[in-house]
């Protein structure tokens, strides 16, 4: 989100533009490959595909009811405000990554 305030401050440049996308892309690849990856570790052999059902719906939908929001958010607080808050979002996020991380046990 950052890569794309930078991209709402410079204006019209392809370049920055595919810099962008590709980034946020293999960010977001890599982020569902983990969460796979967690998933893969906190189901139950015997309702595997149930589980992932429920917590892939649940990973999708805080993004869903604030995408529905984004556009009214945008015109009151403009682009450049708009990512740098969904940037402060992902703080919390890390810290919840770290104690997950810290309280795992690897088998």
């Amino acid at each position: 989100n950052l890569l794309f305030m930078l991209l709402a401050v410079e204006g019209y440049n392809m370049q920055l533009l595919y810099l962008v996308i590709s980034a946020d892309n293999l960010s977001a690849g890599i982020a569902s490959a983990a969460f796979v990856a967690f998933l893969s570790r906190l189901t139950n052999t015997s309702f595997t595909a149930m589980q992932y059902a429920i917590f892939s719906s649940l990973m999708s939908l805080f993004p869903k009811i604030i995408g529905g929001y984004s556009g009214s958010i945008v015109e009151n607080i403009g682009y450049i405000d708009f990512f740098l808050y969904a940037s402060l979002l992902g703080i919390p996020v890390l810290g919840v990554i770290y104690l997950a991380n810290k309280h795992s046990k690897i088998e």
